[in-house]
């Protein structure tokens, strides 16, 4: 498979030697540190797929970039999800593909799929108040995490107490609280916390290295080529 890697940072850099160790090739590499390379350089006929882990500011022009040169893209920036209507309406007007995840890990989509489970079942017994807790990297420019969002959103959707989040300490009912920390090196962990006056439970993931987010995006890569529309972990993991 001939790979286009938007962004050469930590993720783009880690992405590209697994890739290189699976037996693609890298056709290409979009990145600040290149000047003078660009998406519009690249098509269907020597790219197969994209990969784009670059910033929230630049994440959505890459997109819409890829979907107006024909090219697959596998997107993981967070932090522009507001522009992803849009995003969807291009993928379809082009017939093209899209595929964006907040965390390719398949320990963390596991973790979302058993955190939907839990939300419905706490909210049926009672009782209990919930929260979100996420720890990353003080590089990580985002906040809350993408994967925090997504947790947060799983729990408001089965969890009908909670209407809202918000990235702070609330004593409101209705919203649920987002934590967020930033410290050293961490690679990221997630927390949902529930707790009563009776108990306390909680649903974690710890990422201990970056590998399962690599794994995850280039398995999403192989999975996109040949397919149109847009997808998530969920079609790719059966769900």
């Amino acid at each position: 498979m001939k790979l286009l890697l938007i962004g050469h940072g930590k993720m783009g850099k880690a992405i590209e030697a697994q890739a290189i160790a699976r037996g693609h090739q890298i056709a290409g590499i979009v990145d600040p540190s290149r000047p003078g390379v660009h998406i519009s350089d690249f098509d269907a006929t020597s790219v197969d797929a994209a990969i784009e882990f670059t910033h929230p500011d630049a994440a959505f022009a890459n997109v819409m970039a890829c979907l107006q040169q024909g090219l697959p893209v596998v997107c993981g920036s967070t932090g522009w999800l507001h522009h992803f209507p849009e995003a969807r309406d291009l993928c379809k007007e082009t017939g093209g593909a899209l595929f964006y995840a907040s965390n390719y890990s398949v320990g963390v989509n596991l973790f979302f799929h058993f955190n939907e489970y839990i939300a419905a079942k706490m909210h049926q017994f009672g009782g209990y108040d919930v929260q979100v807790r996420e720890i990353h990297h003080t590089q990580k420019v985002d906040q809350p995490s993408g994967t925090a969002l997504t947790a947060a959103e799983g729990i408001i959707r089965h969890f009908p107490a909670k209407t809202m989040w918000r990235n702070e300490p609330s004593q409101a009912d209705h919203e649920l609280a987002v934590l967020s920390e930033r410290t050293g090196s961490v690679v990221g962990t997630h927390i949902v916390t529930y707790s009563s006056e009776a108990d306390t439970i909680e649903l974690k993931h710890e990422a201990h290295t970056r590998d399962g987010f690599v794994q995850g995006a280039l398995l999403a890569a192989e999975w996109l080529v040949g397919r149109k529309g847009v997808f998530g972990m969920k079609d790719m993991l059966g769900l």
